[in-house]
């Protein structure tokens, strides 16, 4: 009965992601928009870690290194609901946005390579902020409003091979793409017409990502595993157009364009440096498992677009740290279906590396920092597939020089189907 339950919850919210806004941070107004961690359901419930970590069955998407140790071929499709309090000094604001998180699939290649291709989103913008000006008697004179929505996406492929014993190497490449509008509406108070700057942007980039994992069989069957990856410096490229125009407004609020002042073309870069990404880890095979993992990225730099011109924000180094694990009672159990049940849970620090500006003099810069902690479950149905929950706690941001704090809880389910290919029959 659970798991029909399951299976039908996962096909209802998969029926609502076309209906639900995919992100409502005011932070998707900068750079390309709110950037998602590249981690499946169960990594993220172990607060992310996976450069480490690798199995026989579950997909990686943190080091292609792992693909070595895939035996079975596996589809799995992974979504998210982001619950969001937005905090100011003086309001607070709550929102609920829906996204696919991925589809991907697994092959083993052979006892000692697998791949893995798939699709997922690489950002998402979604934020609609206003500002507002008074006059002498404290009455609004003017109306500012931002808007932006859109998003990056990617598709990639993945390698992993084992050289030697113990030891794997992997490689991944992907091709990204997406669109982003961005707008700025501003009113005066008892002027007809109000004026719109819209920026239509198309982004477009690859990169590739190496990554290797060495394992140590240690006594009592325990296995010490060390994880690095490298993902190598890439840009992206921001091309469109971008549009200064009048407007007005009917009865029921919809915009009637008037008259186009100017247009111009972008020509802009969203340059990524290496990310490095270093792990250790320890436990035993379908029992138990934990992980500390470390990530780091130089500055990265953005120009040539809307969000870069006012200088209101920029970047500096970013960092993550991240630990957790899981705890597997009883593979095989037979007595009791929660004995087969995974256990997830986990920690994350991260320095986003986001610098805003809240003072509007372009020098008071503060930092956007994140920190989240979850825990999920690995649900077995048939033939080993399962489906997965996480959930994750967290806050981004700050109050402090007129900032936004985000407090949010993040659910995230997916389904792994796992399965034999390039099997032969001893029996026809």
């Amino acid at each position: 009965m659970i798991r029909k339950i399951l299976i039908a919850l996962l096909l209802i919210t998969t029926f609502t992601l076309s209906a639900q806004r995919t992100n409502s941070s005011p932070y998707s107004f900068f750079g390309i928009g709110d950037e998602f961690n590249a981690t499946t359901v169960e990594q993220s419930a172990m607060g992310g870690i996976g450069v480490a970590y690798s199995h026989y069955k579950y997909l990686n998407f943190t080091n292609p290194a792992a693909y070595s140790s895939l035996r079975y071929t596996t589809y799995a499709f992974g979504m998210l609901n982001n619950d969001l309090t937005v905090k100011s000094g003086t309001s607070k604001q709550s929102s609920t946005s829906t996204s696919l998180s991925y589809i991907a699939i697994g092959i083993p290649l052979s006892q000692k390579a697998g791949m893995s291709l798939g699709l997922q989103p690489v950002s998402s913008v979604g934020y609609s902020l206003s500002n507002t000006i008074l006059d002498a008697n404290g009455d609004i004179s003017e109306v500012s409003l931002f808007a932006g929505n859109g998003g990056v996406n990617r598709i990639y492929g993945s390698f992993g091979i084992e050289p030697f014993k113990n030891f794997s190497v992997g490689i991944e490449a992907d091709y990204s793409f997406g669109n982003i509008d961005n707008s700025i509406k501003h009113q005066k108070i008892g002027v007809a017409l109000a004026t719109k700057f819209e920026e239509v942007a198309v982004v477009r980039g690859g990169s590739v990502k190496l990554g290797a994992q060495y394992k140590k069989e240690l006594k009592d069957q325990k296995i010490l595993t060390l994880g690095a990856t490298f993902k190598l410096g890439n840009d992206f490229e921001v091309t469109g157009n971008d549009y200064l125009y009048s407007l007005s407004f009917s009865s029921t609020g919809t915009e009637i364009p008037r008259d186009t002042t100017s247009t111009s073309s972008i020509n802009g870069k969203f340059n990524m440096p290496l990310k490095t990404t270093l792990g250790v880890g320890l436990g035993k095979i379908d029992k138990w498992y934990a992980g500390l993992e470390y990530e780091n990225q130089n500055s990265i730099e953005a120009t040539g677009f809307l969000n870069t011109t006012n200088n209101a924000y920029k970047y500096g180094k970013s960092n993550r740290f991240s630990l957790g694990g899981f705890y597997l009672p009883k593979i095989n159990s037979i007595s009791s279906y929660w004995n087969r049940v995974t256990y997830r849970a986990g920690l994350r620090f991260e320095k986003t590396g986001l610098l805003v500006d809240g003072s509007g003099n372009n020098s008071n810069f503060a930092k956007v920092d994140d920190f989240g902690m979850s825990f999920g479950l690995g649900l077995p149905l048939k033939r080993m597939s399962t489906v997965n929950m996480g959930f994750e706690f967290g806050k981004r941001g700050t109050t402090d020089n007129n900032l936004i704090e985000e407090n949010y809880f993040n659910f995230r389910l997916s389904l792994s189907l796992t399965d034999l290919w390039f099997i032969k029959r001893k029996i026809d």
